[in-house]
């Protein structure tokens, strides 16, 4: 086979990929436990963000999140405890991918866990991810304390149902016109959700106060959400989630379907090499704004499954919609606007859905090609967070991180190998 041709089986791929990832719509249609609906869950299984990890591997923050999590399921009674059932080898660790789910920053998900559970109208998969908790003391920042046990089982006990009914009553809300406003309103949608969290609230309050329940319930659920400027990031990611599957398994294909990190690995998966992980270390926010009396020194590793909503062009490939995330990049807007740009270097199309106002509505950079990563060296970015990295104080800083080359390269010969272009 000639260049040309190879060349050109790969880009009709790349099309069908990309096609069937702009055809996605995303609803949220339900919420649910996740022993009820999750594939694969069990009452002993722990899902995590990242790629698959071992217990012995685990940074410290997720390895305090899942001891928290087995606390929240009654399986240890306190941190000691919880650890000594860790190393007894009875709880099966597992990654958010592999279920059809995904997880902010730690990711974690366990069986009574209340999980949003949205479906792709076009080809009827469906996605999960737990509700955001917020900020402060929680589980997806590494934290535990009593305050994040509480936290949890009022969003289990008393959010969780109240929205389930609001999501019935209302018969599904479409995730993408959220999104898209969101944008238009200073939004990247990732780091930035406060536009499309305050969206989601405006088209929820009415049903949610209609509901046959205690005025002072109803009340307690707006207050949850509008008190939370990062509610709208999980469902976000289901979202994207949904897309990246759309765009899976086609052959010949070399556009990214997962990028994800668990404090310890960063690992990406491509749409023609099927559910390979191809991992390098996990790299540290090199630049992030630190909260006051933090550095780099103390930062982990960056974690979570969240940049799926990169692999969908969103993200750190639209800081120029969101002018409040200049600093981030480093100096002013333009250099906001110079990321997204550069962001097109390496991305397939231009997705109509997300029209960034700065740059004549023009669609946010998406469907990223190993191809192009591999051939420019620029490297995929990403909004993140910064968890401490082992005394459990959670969010310590935010910033801009970028997916490790290795990945990449690693990719490019997987696929070499796997579709025999040497010969």
């Amino acid at each position: 086979m000639t260049e040309k041709y190879i060349a050109q089986q790969i880009n009709e791929a790349n099309k069908i990929a990309v096609e069937k990832l702009l055809s996605v719509q995303p609803v949220l249609t339900d919420i649910d436990t996740a022993l009820n609906v999750i594939p694969g869950m069990t009452p002993h299984t722990i899902l995590h963000s990242g790629p698959p990890i071992s217990w012995g591997r685990m940074c410290d923050p997720m390895k305090r999140a899942v001891r928290g999590a087995l606390i929240l399921e009654g399986l240890a009674k306190d941190d000691t405890s919880a650890q000594k059932l860790m190393k007894s080898k009875k709880i099966t660790l597992s990654p958010n991918h592999h279920h059809g789910s995904v997880g902010p920053m730690t990711g974690i998900i366990s069986a009574s866990m209340p999980v949003i559970v949205t479906k792709d109208l076009t080809y009827g998969n469906t996605s999960y991810s737990t509700f955001n908790e917020g900020g402060g003391k929680v589980l997806w920042f590494g934290s535990v304390e009593k305050e994040t046990i509480e936290r949890l089982r009022f969003i289990r006990d008393e959010f969780a149902p109240i929205m389930k009914k609001v999501v019935k009553k209302m018969g599904g809300i479409p995730i993408w016109s959220v999104l898209a406003q969101g944008i238009q309103m200073g939004d990247e949608c990732h780091n930035r959700h406060a536009a499309s969290t305050n969206i989601f609230l405006k088209s929820i309050v009415e049903t949610l106060f209609s509901l046959s329940i205690p005025r002072e319930k109803a009340f307690k659920v707006y207050k949850f959400i509008a008190g939370n400027s990062h509610f709208f990031l999980n469902i976000t990611m289901t979202a994207c989630k949904l897309a990246m599957v759309a765009a899976s398994d086609i052959e010949n294909s070399t556009i990214v379907t997962a990028m994800s990190r668990n404090g310890t690995d960063f690992g990406i998966r491509v749409s023609g090499l099927g559910d390979k992980w191809f991992i390098a270390p996990s790299p540290l926010l090199m630049d992030a704004l630190y909260n006051p009396g933090y550095g780099l020194d103390d930062g982990a590793p960056d974690i979570g499954d969240s940049s799926i909503i990169e692999t969908m062009g969103l993200g750190g490939f639209a800081i120029a919609a969101a002018p409040s995330m200049a600093s981030f990049a480093g100096g002013g807007f333009q250099d906001s606007v110079g990321i997204t740009k550069q962001m097109g270097l390496i991305t397939t199309t231009k997705n109509p859905k997300f029209g960034i106002p700065c740059l004549d509505f023009e669609g946010t950079p998406t469907g990223i090609d190993i191809r192009k990563v591999v051939e420019t060296e620029i490297l995929p970015s990403i909004n993140s967070a910064v968890v401490h990295k082992s005394t459990g104080a959670g969010q310590i800083g935010a910033g801009i991180v970028h997916a490790p080359y290795e990945c990449f390269t690693k990719a490019i010969m997987a696929y070499g190998k796997q579709y025999d272009l040497a010969a």
